[in-house]
């Protein structure tokens, strides 16, 4: 794949406007990278499923909107942002363009298919994002990068007991699990307190009237007698 420049003037331009308007803190030119990952998803997808093709024309709200919203739940003071199952770069590279002005933030994208692991070293590479891919499983990479991450974010992965399993590892102290989830959350929340003890703040879903972002942190296995 080449270099693209942003694509002209299009429908999709309403789009891109109505869905980073809310975003005050993403610049304009966070907002011209984010015109030009759109752009090569769109080229990318042509040849390869990395997003279902039924919310490809929905990609500014469904996808792009739903992952700058983490960075209004992100602690101001976080470096290290670990995704998992970063697929076509949401919600981690979405974000991660939008904190390209901030080069002490870096993001970890663990993506174990290699057509999608592929797509994101070229976005981050025409969007000089300050991220790397981690290609392989989470099982796998969590070993190397335990206790690093301030933030671990997820979409569409997984039930929240498993997420809880695969993200804890990576978490610093202080750090946090940001999730995006939906109609089913409060049943995934129960189900995971079976497992594990966590504290938990849900807020609505600024992009989808039925889902929530939860806000995890200090999650400890819970010993069974």
């Amino acid at each position: 794949m080449s270099s693209i420049d942003p694509p002209a003037a299009s429908p999709d331009d309403s789009a891109a406007r109505l869905a980073l308007g809310r975003f005050g803190l993403v610049g304009e030119a966070a907002r011209c990278d984010l015109r030009r990952f759109v752009a090569l998803l769109h080229e990318w997808q042509r040849a390869h499923n990395l997003v279902a093709r039924s919310t490809l024309d929905e990609v500014w709200t469904r996808h792009a909107a739903d992952s700058l919203q983490l960075l209004e739940h992100a602690p101001a003071g976080f470096r290290e942002w670990v995704d998992l199952g970063s697929g076509a770069g949401f919600p981690g590279l979405v974000v991660a363009i939008a904190c390209k002005a901030e080069p002490v933030r870096h993001f970890t994208l663990v993506e174990s298919n290699g057509k999608k692991a592929a797509f994101l070293r070229t976005a981050i590479r025409e969007t000089g994002a300050h991220a790397s891919v981690a290609a392989e499983r989470i099982e796998t990479h969590a070993g190397r990068m335990r206790g690093q991450a301030d933030i671990v974010s997820a979409r569409a992965l997984a039930p929240l007991a498993e997420l809880l399993k695969l993200g804890a590892p990576y978490l610093a102290g202080e750090g946090v699990m940001l999730l995006l989830k939906g109609q089913d959350a409060v049943q995934e929340i129960d189900a995971a307190s079976q497992s594990f003890a966590f504290d938990v703040v849900a807020s609505p879903s600024a992009t989808d009237s039925s889902g929530c972002v939860l806000a995890i942190r200090n999650v400890r296995p819970k010993v069974r007698p």
